[in-house]
């Protein structure tokens, strides 16, 4: 199926959702009100699926409106990208650049996204930093970090990325072995395995109900100071972990770790992308930005 006729139409749908508005939209793109409408009703009607919910007090997104718009957002970036580098072909992007990422961004989210950089921007040098401490940019030489958490006051800049989640989990073994956990006093009863940020009490929180707190005091059986050695000692099946969600996705996957205590997970860490830029971004950091966003968003949707 040929889908490139679609384009407008996405760009269009996108700039409506945004705007939530058909005539706001239609201003900004320099179109009519019924052509942006006309645009929208066919691709509704290509999809098979309603995308906006027009009522009286006006507009909302459906549950598939909401899916496509995060797409189309990444279209348009692409789409503006793409006349940036044009503008600015002489400015070829070279030399060191150099970042700083948490352990569970790693795998599936940064190095794919530096990878593709590198083959749009060959004449790029990488260097990663991989930890789990807050580093300074200016101090350490840092062109872009990825960090997991509340932001503090500073100077740099700071664009969101999205949230992850933190999952209770243990091989079937462990589980077989020590018996399922269903509820959070259960855990009392397990040996859980500390990655290094968390303490006891661990605050967790139901599926259906993320403002709800629950606090649990626990007895940790074995602490570390890295999250790849935790996760290592739950595949070991030495005990149950609460992990970041990226990180185990592979292993729920291929069955080597099951979900304990599947109603409840951990804190909602929001992640950014923070950068030290005063005046307009180069090239290469808007462009590793929108690719961190693409495989963030891979990795969520990923999630068992």
């Amino acid at each position: 199926m040929n889908n490139i006729k679609l384009l407008p139409s996405l760009l269009s749908f996108a700039e409506v959702a945004n705007r939530q508005s058909f005539t706001l939209a239609a201003k900004q793109l320099g179109m009519s009100k019924s052509a942006i409408s006309q645009q929208i009703t066919r691709l509704e009607q290509h999809l098979g699926q309603q995308l906006l919910s027009r009522n009286t007090r006006g507009m909302s997104l459906t549950a598939v409106g909401k899916r496509l718009l995060t797409r189309c957002e990444l279209l348009r970036d692409q789409v503006d990208l793409a006349v940036e580098e044009l503008n600015h072909v002489k400015q070829v992007p070279t030399g060191l650049f150099s970042i700083t990422i948490p352990h569970s961004c790693e795998r599936e989210i940064i190095i794919p996204a530096l990878h593709q950089l590198c083959i749009e921007f060959p004449l790029l040098e990488p260097k990663i930093l991989v930890t789990d401490e807050t580093r300074d940019l200016i101090q350490d030489n840092l062109d872009v970090a990825i960090y997991g958490g509340e932001l503090k006051d500073s100077n740099y800049y700071a664009l969101p990325l999205g949230t992850m989640s933190e999952i209770f989990c243990a091989t079937p073994g462990y589980v077989q072995k020590q018996g399922q956990a269903n509820k959070p006093d259960d855990l009392q009863h397990h040996r859980m395995i500390a990655a290094p940020w968390q303490t006891s009490p661990v605050v967790i929180y139901r599926n259906d109900a993320l403002a709800e707190k629950v606090p649990v005091t626990v007895t940790y059986f074995a602490k570390t100071n890295t999250l790849h050695s935790a996760m290592e000692m739950v595949l070991q099946g030495m005990g149950v972990g609460l992990l970041p969600e990226f990180v185990l996705q592979t292993y729920f996957a291929n069955g080597e770790l099951v979900r304990v205590i599947p109603n409840y997970q951990g804190w909602q860490w929001p992640f950014y992308m923070v950068h030290r830029f005063r005046s307009e971004k180069p090239i290469h950091v808007s462009r590793f930005y929108q690719l961190i966003k693409y495989f963030f968003l891979k990795a969520n949707a990923k999630i068992i």
